[in-house]
């Protein structure tokens, strides 16, 4: 049966864009792959990403983002789940293809470049990252991997590693493929300023776990379609967040009737957000509630976490076993 994995990096609170993007994905695929689908926090990624890293926090947000998934649906007992730092054989297994990755492929990442044009020092870790994600993607010999378009340079290069490996010491790893969500679009920003992003600060994202007063402030003063300056203007429902989110968080009658209220002026930005906020509290509120309850019991996400990681061991062992044999170390 095919491999899941994927990983989620503990950089901040949780927006609608991991939601619809991952998470959710998340949970579809684990119940159809069961323990096939593997999923963890990648922590050890956290540190790559200077501006969002800070240690004081990492602990916390770990916790926090495992606290998410569960309560966005992930149920730990179908699926494996765990934190990466807590399974050391994707570091080595990251060491090894560290050393057969050549430099040019990993300096033409997309994100690489855009993130090391913003630094005046650039760390070795953001250059090697995705290096490591392919370790995390194949020390499971993952073959299908949820991810958000953003990422799919980097699977490319999970393929070639895995090639070139396969080429040098034998047939080990599978080529994974890129699976992305049917909801995995470029949502954007609540302050209308590109794609939704942690990196761009709380002004532009909606937070999953969110206090709906706080969303609704955001709301009420997000941007709309320009045409509309006035409320008779007819506009154009295409070229406004708000009806990039009714498509996440309203049914389809619901949608349909903004779209043509928009158009036609037959209801106003504000109607429109109010709209749109019935759907928010009708997807969030029941994730949130689920949260405050594994908050409550903090215990239900480390055992959780702690099971994972020890089912990872099981399959992760073996894999290097098998790498380090055919790699030729000493074996006592």
């Amino acid at each position: 049966m095919p491999r899941v994995f994927s990983g989620i990096q503990p950089t901040g609170d949780p927006h609608i864009g991991n939601y619809f993007g991952a998470m959710r994905n998340y949970v579809r695929l684990g119940e159809e792959y069961g323990k096939n689908a593997i999923y963890c926090v990648v922590d050890l990624h956290a540190p790559t990403n200077p501006g969002a890293y800070d240690p004081a926090r990492l602990a916390e947000r770990t916790f926090e983002m495992a606290l998410a998934n569960m309560a966005s649906g992930l149920d730990p007992e179908k699926v494996i789940f765990f934190a990466q730092s807590h399974v050391p054989e994707h570091t080595e297994l990251g060491w090894l293809f560290t050393v057969i990755t050549p430099v040019g492929e990993l300096e033409r990442m997309t994100q690489y470049k855009d993130k090391a044009g913003k630094l005046e020092s650039i760390p070795a870790g953001l250059l090697m990252y995705p290096v490591l994600q392919a370790a995390d993607i194949l020390l499971y010999k993952a073959d299908t991997v949820p991810v958000g378009e953003d990422q799919v340079q980097h699977i490319e290069l999970t393929r070639e590693i895995a090639r070139k490996f396969n080429a040098s010491f034998g047939e080990t790893f599978p080529e994974p493929k890129a699976v992305l969500a049917k909801d995995a679009l470029r949502i954007p920003g609540v302050d209308g300023d590109g794609k939704m992003s942690k990196s761009k600060g709380d002004a532009s994202t909606l937070g999953i776990l969110e206090p709906m007063d706080s969303i609704w402030q955001k709301l009420r003063v997000a941007p709309t379609d320009p045409a509309r300056v006035r409320r008779t203007d007819p506009g154009d429902p295409d070229k406004c967040l708000i009806g990039d989110y009714h498509k996440l968080f309203s049914d389809l009658p619901t949608i349909e009737l903004v779209y043509q209220g928009c158009r036609t002026a037959g209801i106003g930005c504000v109607d429109c957000k109010k709209m749109l906020m019935q759907g928010v509290r009708r997807e969030l509120e029941p994730l949130q509630s689920r949260a405050a309850d594994l908050r409550a019991d903090p215990d239900r996400v480390r055992d959780a976490l702690a099971t994972g990681a020890r089912l990872a061991r099981e399959i992760a062992r073996p894999v290097m076993e098998e790498v380090r044999e055919k790699v030729g170390f000493l074996k006592l």
